[in-house]
């Protein structure tokens, strides 16, 4: 008979599972079968746990979107500096679910009221005004998607490193994009 303690380590196993594949393969690549390999489970004990698939995908969203709301809610007193450099710390460190994201990502502009694209649209817009201002020039909106482009491409396609690499070498590039 499983404990409860059992089925908390099961439960994490497969969200480590799950946010690994997902990182690599992107959400829709990933089946629960695959998952379920990935933990040696079968693809119904996993169903148990996390069906349908979107339910495994909100609980890993979750911390990094309490960690986006938290960013937006600090006040950097107009320095812009220290808000790239908190936007690139929160991007390194929720890189996978970034990915798991990349899919929704590029459908925001049109995405209908109330989905997901909608809310991550939003959140874009709002990066975007912290970086370059209520009411920026052309150039300060080209600096701004430079930064914003830099780190979601890094981030994305540099998963497969530490983070402990990714992060310094990421901020200096932002940096450089944002006071170009």
């Amino acid at each position: 008979m499983a404990t409860p303690d059992q089925g908390h380590d099961t439960r994490s196993r497969i969200l480590a599972a799950a946010r690994r594949l997902f990182a690599e393969r992107g959400y829709a690549a990933t089946s629960l079968a695959d998952i379920a390999s990935a933990v040696g489970l079968s693809k119904t004990a996993v169903a148990y746990h996390f069906h349908p698939k979107d339910r495994l995908a909100a609980e890993l969203i979750a911390p990094a979107g309490d960690d986006i709301l938290a960013l937006l809610g600090t006040d950097f007193h107009d320095d812009t500096t220290a808000f790239v450099r908190a936007l690139v710390d929160f991007s390194v460190r929720h890189r996978a679910v970034l990915r798991l994201l990349m899919e929704d990502i590029g459908g925001m502009d049109c995405a209908p009221p109330g989905s997901m694209g909608e809310l991550l649209r939003e959140f874009r817009d709002e990066l975007m005004r912290r970086i370059a201002g209520d009411s920026p020039d052309p150039e300060a909106r080209v600096r701004a998607w430079a930064v914003l482009g830099a780190i979601q491409t890094a981030v994305l396609k540099t998963i497969d490193l530490p983070e402990e690499t990714v992060r310094p070498a990421l901020l200096r590039a932002a940096l450089a994009a944002y006071g170009s």
